[in-house]
């Protein structure tokens, strides 16, 4: 079987049977090593996929919280908006800390209110707390 021949392979849903140019059934010219049947995806894999991604959409929705935490002190021009990105990536791929990606988000637009409001109080970009 070659690569397009694999390209054209069509399996139908009610059946499971190859249909299409490249189907070998029983008793046909079939190609070393097939079947004439669908290949079964592995069960496990979706399963590790999915895990993975839950994982890493879990991990942004905890580092926005971290992140929009500590831009309410330090860098919130800079940390604000990672934290809403970050926010909003953990949401766009469903979380399953969506509070804690919820409270980043709302933490990272705090950090650019309290910017905005001590840029206004102190007339410049850099600001101090006591100066």
């Amino acid at each position: 079987m070659t690569l397009t021949d694999f390209a054209r392979r069509v399996t139908d849903p009610g059946t499971c049977a190859v249909t299409g140019s490249g189907s070998a059934g029983p008793g046909a010219n079939a190609a070393p090593g097939a079947t004439g049947r669908a290949p079964v995806p592995v069960a496990g894999a979706d399963a590790a996929v999915s895990r993975a991604v839950g994982r890493e959409a879990d991990g942004l929705a905890v580092a926005s919280f971290v992140l929009g935490l500590v831009g309410l002190l330090v860098f919130n021009v800079l940390l604000g908006p990672t934290a809403i990105a970050m926010a909003l990536l953990a949401l766009a791929r469903r979380t399953r800390r969506r509070g804690r990606a919820l409270l980043g988000l709302a933490l990272g637009v705090a950090d650019l209110v309290v910017l905005a409001v001590l840029v206004t109080g102190n007339g410049a970009v850099a600001w101090n707390v006591g100066g």
